[in-house]
């Protein structure tokens, strides 16, 4: 009787060795652009808290608008450098896009 409560222990071992070994082979390496501060100091931008009204003033149309979505509401405007983050009617963060 005790053989073969030792070989289901065996396999039992075996099962897990194989889950857990297949757990740490499938990781994905995902490679992002690091901006330099520079880039940010070197292009005229919208700041935090300036309104829609004078960005699109001052900035012109933006190529894509999205939203407002959620609570508060946040809202995405796209133009061909960077993406404006809004909430409410003020910007919260203006982001460059990387140079490729």
């Amino acid at each position: 009787m005790q053989p073969q409560h030792t070989f289901k222990l065996g396999r039992a071992l075996a099962c897990c060795l194989l889950v857990a070994a297949s757990l740490t082979t499938n990781a994905d390496e995902i490679k992002t652009p690091v901006m330099n501060q520079a880039d940010r100091q070197m292009v005229n931008l919208p700041r935090t808290g300036q309104d829609m009204n004078s960005v699109e003033s001052q900035f012109g149309n933006p190529v894509s608008r999205k939203g407002p979505v959620g609570t508060p509401p946040i809202t995405v405007w796209e133009y061909p450098g960077y993406t404006v983050y809004f909430e409410g009617q003020h910007v919260i963060h203006t982001v460059l896009k990387p140079s490729k």
